[in-house]
């Protein structure tokens, strides 16, 4: 004798056997195959999804550097040179631009050696863009961020005095 897995209140599924949904519905969305989540070890809260640690990364450390969430937040995360650099550059928020929140704007990364990504991102508020740079590497079991950069604030253009 089979145990029915229809909840009370339902529909019968149609057709016969398993792998049938009941009429109307859709398959769930979302993205396929091995990955936090689905069928493996469900991911820690908090923790950088394995398959886009640079997405994650780059998210925590705009938030830090502009002043929404303070340094220790990524203690975990970050290797301890990393982190005094991160202390350095956090001191002032250099993110942090008047009432436009900055933010990840675009993320790319190169692989040069296993289990190492160097990082940039753009990031932007109102209508400035800052880069953000960063490496992470893969020990034990977990991504690390193991150097911080963040590149030059805005110039400002000398004042070239008006000839008459």
């Amino acid at each position: 004798m089979g145990v029915s897995t229809r909840r009370p209140g339902t529909a019968p599924a149609t057709g016969t056997g398993a792998g049938f949904r009941r009429a109307g519905t859709t398959a769930p969305r979302g993205p396929a195959g091995p990955g936090p989540n689905r069928g493996g070890r469900p991911r820690r809260p908090g923790a950088p999804d394995p398959a886009r640690p640079h997405d994650w990364f780059a998210e925590r450390l705009v938030q830090v550097l502009s002043g929404r969430n303070p340094v220790h937040t990524l203690i975990g995360h970050v290797r301890q040179e990393a982190f005094e650099q991160l202390v350095r550059l956090a001191d002032s928020a250099p993110l942090r631009d008047g009432g436009a929140q900055s933010a990840v704007r675009r993320v790319g990364f190169c692989r040069p050696a296993a289990g190492v990504l160097e990082v940039f991102a753009r990031v932007g508020s109102a209508d400035r863009l800052r880069a953000l740079a960063f490496r992470l590497e893969h020990r034990r079991g977990r991504w690390w961020c193991s150097a911080v950069e963040l590149g030059p604030g805005p110039r400002r253009r000398a004042r070239v005095p008006g000839g008459g």
